[in-house]
């Protein structure tokens, strides 16, 4: 399988800010940009394995400056670093308001993505190769992301197991992830 630069994955989605799409603070509202966020990782990861995918977390997501309704809102995303099935999925959502220009990072999100077959089992996904100075530093630095995703999932699998004692009738040994 060969593999592909990240260029090759970039999503740039850009929409205007409406009344419609604020919070209480008249800024977007953060549900609407983790769904946007998902939904150009999910193209990226598309156009990278060009098989089924599916999102197996969101890792991180992180809200630096509010959006409001004088701003388009623009997603960036592609694929970091991919393992023999799964894929990281950075996006960068910049804020640009529209009458002077001025552009600032809103929010930054890490996903996982994992390719899947017709039977959906895990498929192998191609290697990234990246190009540019970000590109390159996030490549160099998702070995350590990934490793503390395996450590959370674990910790999650823990709580499920505590949680799912609490449920009336259910055995937590026959719940299985």
């Amino acid at each position: 399988m060969n593999a592909k630069y990240c260029r090759e994955s970039r999503v740039i989605q850009t929409s205007r800010v409406f009344q419609s799409d604020v919070n209480s603070h008249q800024t977007l509202f953060g549900g609407r940009v983790m769904s946007d966020i998902d939904e150009v990782a999910s193209i990226s990861a598309l156009r990278h394995c060009r098989t089924n995918c599916v999102t197996a977390s969101t890792d991180s997501v992180d809200f630096l400056t509010p959006i409001r309704t004088t701003d388009a809102v623009c997603y960036e995303s592609y694929v970091t670093w991919a393992g023999s099935s799964s894929m990281e999925i950075f996006v960068k959502v910049i804020a640009e308001d529209l009458k002077s220009g001025e552009c600032k990072i809103a929010a930054t999100a890490f996903l996982t993505f994992v390719g899947v077959d017709g039977d959906k089992r895990p498929a192998r996904v191609p290697d990234v190769i990246p190009e540019t100075e970000e590109e390159k530093k996030l490549n160099e630095t998702a070995p350590e992301r990934a490793r503390i995703r395996i450590e959370r999932k674990e910790k999650s699998k823990e709580w499920f197991k505590f949680y799912s004692t609490a449920i009336p009738g259910v055995d937590p040994v026959e719940i299985s992830l």
